[in-house]
């Protein structure tokens, strides 16, 4: 079965396993519809309002953002992570636009698309942690869409989810390489973490706290909800 789906790599040591065509088929198969599923969560939400050509394309358009700005990295630790050129919020806008029910849908979705970029895994516990359930955190920040600093708070909100289940990833499947760097399990995944999360959220806070690019995204989210 795992020849089927994964085969053996050698990216992350011996016990990694990177999926085959046939993985990947069924993973952008999931992808597919976890996106329709967002789509009819978002009709079903507002059922006077009919899903425009705008609101797929405003959406694509995020993730496509997230994607290639997630390719643009300042720098990357060994083991998974990077500080990368904003990504998370692009993610993180769907959810502010559109609230936690499509925000969620589309981030668990984003999850996947990173894993089919990059489709190592150990075990598919610490795949399903590290991507659709961290990814997805990041949708957290649709039950602030209409709250005042609702991005801001979102914003916060879905980095810090992502960081926990990080965290979870860190202390539960990587915990053994803490004895190389003199730590315990847990401040190894602590400070691992969020030497890319942290720096890369605190980053974009300072930037999205700027008023002209505050009101700037507020003018985006009037935009794509006409």
């Amino acid at each position: 079965m795992n020849n089927f789906f994964a085969a053996p790599t050698d990216v992350w040591g011996d016990d990694a396993v990177k999926l085959t065509t046939v993985g990947l088929i069924l993973v952008i198969a999931v992808i597919a519809v976890l996106l329709i599923a967002s789509l009819l969560m978002r009709k079903t939400e507002k059922r006077t309002a009919r899903i425009t050509t705008k609101q797929l394309v405003c959406s694509a358009a995020a993730m496509a953002l997230a994607i290639v700005t997630s390719m643009i990295k300042l720098f990357d630790l060994p083991m998974g992570g990077s500080v990368t050129l904003l990504s998370m919020l692009f993610i993180v806008l769907i959810g502010y636009w559109y609230g936690p029910k499509v925000g969620i849908t589309a981030a668990v979705a984003y999850g996947l698309l990173q894993f089919v970029l990059e489709p190592i895994f150990y075990t598919i516990p610490q795949m399903l942690v590290d991507y659709p359930l961290a990814f997805g955190a990041l949708g957290i920040s649709g039950f602030f869409y209409k709250k005042k600093h609702g991005l801001i708070l979102g914003y916060i909100a879905g980095v810090l989810g992502r960081y926990f289940f990080a965290f979870l990833s860190g202390l539960i499947f990587f915990g053994a390489y803490a004895a190389d760097y003199n730590m315990s399990a847990p401040v190894y995944s602590l400070v691992y973490n969020g030497a890319y999360l942290l720096t890369e959220g605190g980053i974009t806070l300072i930037i999205i706290a700027i008023p002209p690019v505050q009101n700037a995204l507020a003018r985006v989210k009037r935009m794509v909800l006409e």
